[in-house]
Formats: C-alpha cells, structure tokens, sequence
C-alpha cells in the first residue's frame, strides 16, 4: 500500500482525481466503482471540472455503485443513488447503459445482490474502486463482524452506520445495505482509499498499523497490491 499524506481536503482530492483521469486517458472503458459520503465529494467535483474541459474522455466510462442504503425509495434525497446522480452521474453525462445500480428499496433484495453479481462477472472487474473509511473501520458496508461476506450481499448496518451524515434529516432509517463484499473490492486493479476529516484520527490509527482482522473491514486492504491510500492531514 502506498500512503500518501496530503496537506489538505482539496489537495488530497485534487490528486485522487489526477489519478482517476490518468487511468481513464489509458483505458477508455474504465469500469469506476464509486462510494458515497463526503469524503468523495471534492474528487467528484474535480471529475466534473474535467468533463467541461473535455466531455469526450468520458464518453465510455463505466461506473458502479459501491453500496446502498435499503428500504429508502430510490428517489429519496438520502440515498446513494440520489448522492451520485448529482455528484457523479449527470455532471459526467454517464449513460444508463454504462451505469450499475443497486436497487435501494428492490422486491428481493437477495436477488437484487445476485443481479448486480452477474453484473459485475459480466463487466468486471472494477478497475478502480473508490472507498472511503467508516468510523467503524467498515468499507463499503462490509460491517465488523466475526466473519465478511465476499460478494455482493444484504448487510446488517452497525449502529455507527445509521448514524451516518447522509442518513442525518431522514426520518425512516434504512432497514438494511446492500453492498459489494470483501473480495469484490479485494478483486479490483486498483483501490484509491481516501481518508479525511478530524472525526477519522482514531481510526485511521488503527488502520494504519496494517494489522488485519474482520473487526476493522478497511485492514484487508493490505493484501491488496496495488492501493494508494490519500489521506488529508487533519485526519492524522
């Protein structure tokens, strides 16, 4: 794991995006698995800069949604899929087409995890996977647990979870994630870990001891062999 500690929120996305569009101007297909949350934010928004700049770089990008809160209605303002349609979507013009998408609040929600599985086997693998670290030390909304799930699956939110900035001004709280599991992640050609704000410091400790176990998710990261960790100084 490469680790790079970053003077600032804007610097460290600055770079993420720089290396984001590098990997796009050798791949033109490129399959982005993308979170949510405010750390992101800053990257996303560098990506659209981008795209006024020049539309046709990513006119054959692929993008993936990393998770979902389940239970909200797709439309609700606090689910994923609201966050990246007005973050990530629509600002790079991301076709339908080219874009896979948990269902937040799907019939079968088991089955909802096994179509976005054949998707995956189907256009995958990710090429490179955007993450963010939860406070619980999670990734994605693969929760500390005594054992993690390695593809896409249902998954039991923690209460640190539904505490989530995202989740702050709704009144039904999701009653469950959907999520890409461990070796989902584990399987991408590159993972980009962003790590920012002063609530992180603690865990982001923790994280950084490269000691690996099921009850800090993001420590499986270290076997992973190509990452680059960005994480802002007012996170260490």
């Amino acid at each position: 794991m490469k680790v790079d500690i970053l003077e600032s929120y804007a610097s460290m996305s600055e770079k993420a995006s720089g290396i984001i569009l590098n990997e796009i101007a050798g791949n033109k297909d490129l399959l982005l698995c993308a979170a949510t949350g405010n750390t992101p934010v800053g990257v996303y928004g560098f990506l659209a800069k981008a795209h006024q700049q020049e539309s046709r770089r990513f006119a054959n990008v692929n993008v993936l949604k990393l998770d979902e809160w389940g239970g909200l209605e797709m439309n609700d303002p606090a689910t994923c899929e609201a966050f990246l349609q007005t973050h990530l979507i629509q600002p790079l013009q991301i076709d339908a087409s080219r874009y896979i998408s948990f269902n937040s609040n799907p019939a079968n929600p088991t089955l909802e995890c096994k179509r976005i599985k054949d998707e995956l086997a189907a256009r995958g693998p990710v090429d490179i996977c955007i993450l963010g670290l939860g406070l619980n030390g999670h990734i994605a909304l693969n929760e500390p647990a005594d054992a993690l799930e390695p593809g896409p699956h249902v998954a039991k939110l923690s209460s640190k979870s539904i505490q989530h900035s995202m989740l702050s001004g709704v009144r039904k709280k999701p009653a469950f994630g959907l999520t890409l599991g461990i070796a989902d992640i584990l399987q991408s050609k590159m993972v980009l870990m962003l790590i920012s704000g002063n609530e992180k410091k603690e865990i982001t400790r923790l994280f950084l001891t490269g000691k690996v176990s099921t009850r800090l998710p993001a420590s499986f990261l270290w076997i992973h062999p190509n990452v680059i960790c960005l994480i802002s100084r007012d996170a260490i």
